[in-house]
């Protein structure tokens, strides 16, 4: 796996709070039961709001966050700005492989990911099963922040590089775009076995054993991208 130069700080991912209700009701409904609480921000109680709220998220603690949410916040504001869609309530959309997505920011320019399609991403994987009290969307495994050397994954869409249900999530997305794609366990097994799963690095032990004990359980993952440059 590439990577390559840093552009911008790290995604956006905000332990969930279930309490706050965001998006509780549009997680895909065969991971209800561990991701009712899925989302990627807190924000005040309001059990029928979808969106994320930036002044809420400006002061949110993150597990492992060493730059704090506020700086991440802010790029993310100052690339795409407070949209009227972050306060409705969409469902992930299930694909055909059976992964399925939200998209929680669109991008900017004419460029979107296709096959063949050069791409970089920061990225964070959240290990499903792993849902604590303070972390209801999964344990993270991999995070470009603390696993690789940039922030950032760089690789060619198809090049068989990482995971095509990841992939075919990603169709459609533009720069600065920021999705949570999920896979099921059934693709994640594939993809240990053809070695396209981005692996911890030797210094992240939690990640390392987090890895190693996914494959004991339902190994779905919640892959969270921020797309960061296309070619």
């Amino acid at each position: 796996m590439k990577t390559s130069t840093p552009i911008l700080s790290m995604l956006l991912a905000a332990e969930l709070d279930y309490n706050s209700g965001i998006l509780c009701d549009s997680i895909p409904t065969k991971a209800a039961s561990a991701s009712a609480a899925l989302l990627f921000t807190s924000s005040s109680p309001q059990p029928a709001s979808a969106g994320i709220d930036p002044n809420a998220l400006k002061s949110f603690a993150v597990e492992g966050d060493t730059t704090g949410a506020s700086s991440r916040l802010r790029q993310i504001e100052s690339a795409n700005g407070p949209r009227p869609e972050d306060s409705k309530d969409i469902a992930f959309e299930v694909l055909p492989s059976g992964a399925s997505f939200r998209e929680y920011r669109e991008g900017k320019g004419e460029a979107t990911i296709q096959p063949g399609s050069k791409v970089a991403a920061e990225m964070t994987i959240r290990c499903r099963s792993f849902a604590t009290a303070d972390a209801p969307g999964g344990l993270t495994y991999f995070t470009t922040k603390g696993d690789t050397d940039f922030n950032e994954l760089a690789w060619t869409i198809g090049s068989g590089e990482l995971p095509p249900e990841l992939e075919e999530g990603m169709i459609g997305m533009r720069k600065g775009a920021v999705r949570r794609i999920e896979l099921p366990s059934t693709a994640v097994f594939a993809a240990r076995k053809n070695g396209s799963l981005p692996l911890p690095s030797d210094k992240n032990k939690d990640g390392k054993r987090r890895f190693e004990n996914l494959f004991k359980t339902d190994a779905t993952l919640m892959f969270e991208v921020l797309v960061t440059r296309i070619k």
